[in-house]
């Protein structure tokens, strides 16, 4: 079952991960800069921050493939192609493959789940940003200990969910 588990896993996460590496290259936008997942949490982002009553504007960056996130007039941060949680989600949908259960709840789990981490992005990035204008002084620890540990911690979550979902056995099987 281990080899299983490691085919179906790496098996997965190659496949979708020359999928997203495609949809990066050939997925480039004039419109929808950098590409347009990125763009819309940037826009996504941008809309829930300005709900906080923040005066929030997204920007093409310059110099580099992003969007700048402002806040009154402000700029905080950089909404780069990592901050769109798909490389996230592929890692997410690679554990759950590993583990299929049946179709239906297997195709139903990864759906629900990365819409969670979807969202659970968007407010990350959200949060994040009202954190550094309010409090910019614990920059570091903020974009690099606390907010990746949220989408992180999010994602074992949901691995532990699901495998408390499937029967004894084969789990049993799987750690043989």
């Amino acid at each position: 079952m281990v080899i299983r588990f490691l085919v179906l896993f790496l098996g997965t996460y190659i496949v979708l991960s020359i999928l997203y590496n495609g949809y990066l290259h050939f997925g480039k936008s004039e419109t929808y800069y950098p590409d347009p997942i990125t763009h819309l949490v940037a826009k996504q982002a941008s809309v829930l921050t300005s709900a906080f009553g923040y005066k929030t504007e997204i920007i093409p960056h310059q110099n580099e493939a992003s969007m700048k996130l402002l806040i009154n007039d402000k700029y905080l941060a950089r909404i780069v192609e990592g901050c769109n949680a798909l490389s996230v989600i592929v890692l997410f949908i690679a554990f759950i493959v590993a583990f299929y259960q049946k179709t239906k709840p297997t195709l139903l789990y990864i759906f629900v789940g990365s819409v969670l981490l979807y969202c659970a992005n968007l407010f990350r990035i959200v949060l994040l940003a009202i954190a550094l204008y309010e409090y910019p002084q614990h920059e570091e620890i903020l974009h690099g200990v606390i907010f990746p540990a949220i989408i992180y911690g999010m994602v074992f979550l949901l691995w532990v969910f699901w495998i408390r979902k499937i029967p004894t056995k084969q789990v049993s099987d799987a750690q043989a």
